[in-house]
């Protein structure tokens, strides 16, 4: 008991020293505290959004762009080859317009920064003092700075906008390999589930005719009655099938119509046959044109310049400043003279010495910033080189599975033979017939799937390595006033 009393005293005097400290540092430089790191989401999204003001994707220039020299817009056109189609939606797509709008933005940030090194003039008018008998005086004065040398605080400025506008420049190329890779897919998906109509199409032709048989011989009474009423069943469930695939088609063209803008239901898609030799698959990768690294290692550079602007913030600018005043119905109070005009030049020198902490607080922040792009690019590395590999071997496997279900394809269309024959001969029942028949159009499906996912795996491949603009011809091309040279 009396060693916790004696404690007490020290105790107390370390809380006080505390918050005394505490209490001074509050008053010297603002406290930071944990709010961000909770949202409010009812404030966030306290906001109208009036969606009646909002076009859909209006098209950029001339909707016949990529085929005037046909006399044709690809809109009219029966056959569209994937690339066309590309190029004719990045053309038309809001998004990349926004980015390209931002770059541009951006743009003029960097005249902002580079106005520094020119000459600041201002100007201004005051009256007299309102509390004095020259309150109905005025002075009109203008002033001229021209900075002399600022330790490079200007140059860093300058540097950190033009590390942002190639920030900007990535975010257009991560857009147009966006969109690009949006429509691919689309496309792709279009004909894989068209293929998938006609396999299962096929699948109902072949039952109905399984049905008929098992009509006539149930009528004749050489099979049971059950035998319809089987073919029946699996009937119904491949109609159910083609349903699905019909309703997946759909979905696709109605995206791909809202990419295009215009109905793609009756059109007809030309994929390049060479997508596995532009796509380059077992290439390394060049990390330098993926657009993804090219946005993470330019935030390198932005936070690279923030934290020297930082430091430089410390150093003096000095700068040769004149000024000019001339003061109507009153005394000139630089001279003294009524009506008086007053100038003068002279070299000026002004540094912060503090504010608060906020230039310590600021470097801290840039050093921190600084960190977090460094590991973004090694981020970005990962997440690309991960999805590289899963893709050459998703492609790999499915090369090995086609060759397997082409086998499989033909055993399944000689058992059905043989089961046909022995049905009538009594010796198998429908229920084998009908397995057969859902074995051969279950093989066409899953050869077909297996090679429109090589076919979506060669363009996320492509989007992936940056290869994009290469593959679909979009380099050198003026894309919303926006040009890639390589």
């Amino acid at each position: 008991m009396c060693i916790s009393m004696l404690c007490m005293p020290s105790t107390y005097a370390k809380d006080s020293d505390f918050n005394f400290k505490e209490s001074v540092s509050r008053l010297l430089a603002p406290q930071s505290d944990d709010r961000y790191k909770t949202v409010q989401l009812q404030q966030l999204s306290d906001f109208q959004f009036d969606q009646s003001q909002v076009q859909e994707l209006p098209i950029v220039g001339n909707a016949s762009i990529f085929s005037e020299n046909a006399g044709l817009s690809i809109a009219r056109q029966e056959k569209i080859n994937l690339v066309d189609a590309i190029k004719f939606a990045v053309q038309r797509n809001p998004e990349i317009g926004q980015n390209v709008s931002s770059l541009a933005a951006q743009n003029a940030n960097i005249d902002v920064a580079k106005a520094g090194y020119y000459p600041q003039l201002s100007g201004g008018l005051t009256t007299g003092d309102l509390t004095s008998g020259e309150r109905g005086r005025q002075l009109f004065s203008l002033s001229a700075t021209q900075m002399l040398y600022d330790f490079g605080k200007i140059k860093s400025n300058v540097s950190i906008q033009e590390a942002q506008l190639q920030v900007e420049q990535a975010n257009v190329l991560v857009a147009i390999d966006d969109i690009a890779y949006d429509v691919a897919t689309s496309i792709i998906n279009i004909e894989r589930y068209k293929r998938n109509i006609q396999i299962a199409e096929q699948q109902i032709q072949g039952i109905e005719y399984i049905l008929s048989i098992a009509n006539l011989r149930a009528r004749a009474g050489i099979s049971s009655q059950s035998d319809p009423i089987q073919a029946q069943s699996y009937l119904e469930s491949a109609q159910s099938s083609l349903i699905v695939q019909q309703s997946s088609l759909r979905q696709y063209q109605q995206h791909l119509h809202t990419l295009l803008g215009f109905d793609v239901s009756t059109k007809e898609w030309d994929i390049p046959q060479d997508l596995v030799i532009a796509s380059d698959l077992y290439s390394e990768p060049k990390f330098n044109i993926v657009p993804k690294m090219l946005v993470a290692q330019a935030a390198v550079e932005v936070a690279k310049s923030q934290k020297r602007q930082t430091t430089l913030s410390r150093y003096p600018t000095v700068s040769v400043k004149g000024s000019l005043n001339q003061a109507v119905n009153g005394i000139n109070p630089n001279n003294n003279k009524d009506n008086g005009l007053y100038s003068s030049i002279m070299l000026e020198a002004t540094s912060n010495f503090y504010q608060g902490g906020s230039i310590a607080a600021q470097s801290r922040a840039a050093s921190y910033a600084e960190e977090a792009a460094k590991a973004n690019v090694n981020s970005v590395y990962l997440d690309v080189l991960g999805s590289v590999r899963t893709t050459r071997e998703v492609i790999e496997n499915k090369q090995r599975q086609m060759q397997v279900l082409g086998a499989r394809q033909m055993t399944t269309v000689k058992t059905r033979e043989l089961y046909q024959e022995q049905y009538k001969l009594g010796t198998r029942s429908i229920l084998d017939l009908l397995t057969a028949e859902m074995a051969i159009h279950s093989a066409n499906s899953e050869f077909e799937n297996a090679r429109y996912d090589i076919y979506s795996s060669l363009i996320e491949y492509i989007s992936i390595t940056g290869r994009s603009r290469q593959v679909y011809h979009l380099n050198n091309m003026s894309i919303q006033g926006f040009e890639v040279q390589p």
